[in-house]
């Protein structure tokens, strides 16, 4: 199968590719740079130059092929093209510069799944995009069944996944992967558990929300990767699928291992200390989010075998430069 990669050289997109490829297909990776040409090239995938702001760029990458999987998403500021960027900042008061990213960054997200799909119709064309399990509702284990809960931290992107469902409906066999709040392994840079760390070391201690007991669940990007593809393979139009390695690690026990390994202590943090620290992830810091991927391995067969988070927070490369 050929299939056309989204985000193709973030964290997640390159371990899809990598995935794909070990499995003997053929992967045209959305690129924006030269530099992310240069390293699809160098992980046997063929650069497609164009960006998710580029609608027809999208078209046209889809059409050359048998399937897609979108992993793109503007996680930072620099992701966003210079147009969109002047919008956010120019847009209004600088206090909502926060807003009008997150506004610009779901459009951008939600226009991209539309294009991509245009060129994606029919049963034998997978689309697999992924979203966020927290956007399911906090504080009681969330399933492949369960709707995306406006009120959760997560929901605002809750409209492009009804989105795919929507599309399965009109005939495109769109299915979607809900990652974990942590996606860990080596490489990441941009995550939670960087986040965690860099405030660590900046602050003295490692933050955590009230007594820490709230969950995230995780699981190992290699694991989320293949995931990715089965669910390309064998997920069934409108399904969606799980990457759950733990359903839910809870957070004193994160902030504990980094504490160990910067020799920090874990401090718990007031609601007001939480939004200083850690700004706009705050409300995420304190979110209770256990979720369940039985459902998945059964319909899937998938099961994660890479090691655990906190296996990686002691053995991983979170603490190198």
């Amino acid at each position: 199968m050929r299939v056309f990669v989204t985000g193709a050289t973030g964290f997640i997109g390159s371990a899809v590719v990598a995935e794909l490829v070990a499995n003997g297909h053929e992967v045209l990776g959305l690129a924006r740079s030269d530099a992310a040409a240069e390293s699809l090239t160098a992980a046997g995938a063929t650069p497609h130059r164009g960006s998710t702001e580029d609608l027809d760029s999208l078209r046209s990458g889809a059409a050359q092929a048998d399937g897609a999987v979108h992993t793109a998403f503007f996680h930072a500021f620099s992701h966003a093209g210079l147009g969109t960027r002047f919008r956010v900042l120019l847009g209004g008061s600088p206090r909502d510069i926060g807003g009008r990213f997150l506004a610009a960054a779901l459009a951008a997200d939600l226009g991209a799944i539309n294009a991509t799909a245009t060129s994606l119709r029919g049963p034998d064309r997978p689309f697999v995009a992924a979203f966020g399990t927290m956007a399911l509702a906090a504080g009681r284990l969330g399933t492949e069944d369960d709707e995306v809960d406006p009120a959760s931290v997560g929901g605002p992107r809750g409209a492009a996944e009804r989105t795919m469902r929507d599309l399965a409906a009109r005939g495109v066999r769109t299915s979607v992967v809900r990652l974990p709040p942590v996606v860990h392994g080596d490489g990441d840079r941009a995550g939670f558990l960087p986040q965690m760390i860099g405030a660590a070391r900046k602050h003295g201690g490692v933050g955590y929300a009230g007594d820490g007991t709230n969950r995230w669940p995780a699981v190992h990007r290699l694991d989320a990767a293949r995931l990715f593809v089965q669910a390309l393979e064998k997920g069934d139009a409108g399904s969606r699928h799980h990457a759950i390695a733990e359903e839910g690690v809870p957070v004193v026990d994160i902030a504990t291992a980094i504490g160990r390994r910067l020799h920090l202590p874990a401090v718990a943090l007031p609601p007001s200390e939480v939004k200083a620290r850690y700004g706009f992830l705050a409300p995420f810091i304190g979110a209770d989010n256990p979720t369940s991927g039985a459902a998945t391995r059964a319909r899937l067969g998938w099961e994660p075998t890479h090691r655990s988070l906190l296996d990686d927070l002691r053995d991983g490369t979170y603490f190198t430069d």
